[in-house]
């Protein structure tokens, strides 16, 4: 890729030109160790959008960030130097993306700068939790064991939630092919056999008459559906990323009877364990809280962690507050906090809740999943079996008079 660029030297003088790198930020990197100050950085020669690389599946996944972390911490611990270790890692990174951004870590910590500073340049792919991990790391001289903190808690959270979307793509199917057979029966099949009962001038059940009209407004309005749906992928995701869409698609998950019920579990062992890994890594306890309402993914559980943040600083006691929302916070986890604040040891109590609620997550996974499969078939059934018989029933009643 080449880039136009115009900066200023160290003298205050202009100077213009392309520059060739593979991203506009490994483009900057470069001028940026040239010594210039850009100004205006523009990417040449685009050309037609087939042309560009399709990108559908990009970006750092967390099983990345488990192998980044793990072998940075082995290599960390034979004594290998921070940069050689990351050209190596690198070199046998498969994901591009990935291997470009390392070189560039690596490149800014040949410049001078620290680890956790060079990981702050990309926080789509670190989070704050993950640097301020390293950044006590490197404070207290304990950069491999957080690496290794850290790469223990990303395969937790790795195997959650690959465990969770496994469970998710039965159900999914399911819904497809319900909503598939619907359609065509709607569409197809009970106009003809509508037809037939109709022509005999009979009194059709209520049930009947209704999936008739039903078949009707589908097949003289389906543009309606149509524009729905399209409206539905399009504005709704914006919605839902937007702070109002985000506080009420969370509220609205966690008042789901089972499935609300099954993410308190999950959002309960992440804040446990975050703080619990943050403690121990020797940050200060505001600080923690802080980072762990950035990352523990549901407004609902930031708002009440905001408060505890607060009312913490003001020198309260986290059970204290904890023991004021039972709904968010169990009180299972209230008594084993104020167990750790009276002994000191804060942070091996709440990986003693982790450990117990990340079982109850994988005992709920599974109990779900052994449910949910029957469910869905006789849900499918059902909705085809009350369709067909609404249809059926009149000739059946035809063919015996």
């Amino acid at each position: 890729m080449k880039f136009n660029y115009q900066a200023r030297t160290k003298t205050g003088e202009v100077q213009t030109g392309f520059v060739e790198a593979s991203s506009r930020e490994a483009a900057l990197d470069l001028l940026q160790r040239a010594q210039l100050f850009v100004t205006i950085l523009e990417e040449t020669g685009a050309g037609p959008f087939y042309a560009k690389k399709l990108k559908l599946f990009g970006g750092v996944s967390k099983k990345d960030l488990v192998a980044f972390s793990r072998q940075l911490s082995l290599m960390f611990k034979s004594r290998i130097s921070l940069i050689q270790s990351l050209r190596t890692l690198a070199d046998q990174t498969k994901n591009k993306e990935f291997t470009e951004k390392i070189i560039l870590i690596s490149e800014n910590i040949e410049g001078g700068g620290s680890l956790s500073q060079s990981l702050e340049r990309f926080p789509k792919i670190f989070s704050p939790f993950f640097v301020n991990m390293v950044k006590s790391g490197e404070a207290s001289g304990t950069l491999s064991q957080s690496l290794d903190y850290l790469a223990d808690h990303l395969e937790r959270e790795y195997h959650l939630a690959s465990k969770l979307k496994g469970a998710m793509i039965y159900p999914a199917m399911i819904v497809v092919v319900a909503v598939g057979v619907v359609a065509m029966m709607m569409l197809f099949v009970i106009p003809n056999l509508s037809k037939v009962l109709l022509e005999t001038g009979q009194e059709l059940p209520l049930v009947t008459r209704i999936v008739i009209a039903g078949s009707n407004f589908s097949r003289h309005n389906w543009w309606i559906f149509a524009i729905l749906l399209t409206a539905s992928f399009i504005f709704l995701p914006r919605y839902l990323r937007t702070p109002s869409g985000k506080v009420f698609k969370d509220n609205l998950l966690l008042r789901i009877p089972v499935i609300g019920q099954f993410l308190r579990m999950i959002y309960v062992s992440r804040f446990a364990e975050n703080l619990s890994t943050l403690v121990a890594g020797g940050l200060p306890i505001i600080r923690s809280l802080e980072i762990t309402g950035e990352v523990v993914g549901n407004a609902v559980y930031q708002e009440r962690i905001a408060e505890l943040r607060e009312e913490v600083g003001q020198g309260k006691g986290i059970s204290g507050v904890l023991s004021r929302h039972p709904k968010e916070f169990p009180p299972l986890l209230t008594q084993m906090v104020a167990i750790g604040e009276k002994t000191g040891t804060l942070d091996k109590s709440l990986l003693d809740v982790v450990t117990f609620f990340q079982k109850e997550v994988e005992r709920s996974v599974d109990n779900i999943l052994s449910l949910i499969e029957p469910i869905m078939v006789i849900f499918l059934g059902l909705v085809v079996a009350g369709l067909m018989g609404s249809i059926l029933l009149p000739l059946y009643k035809m063919t015996s008079i």
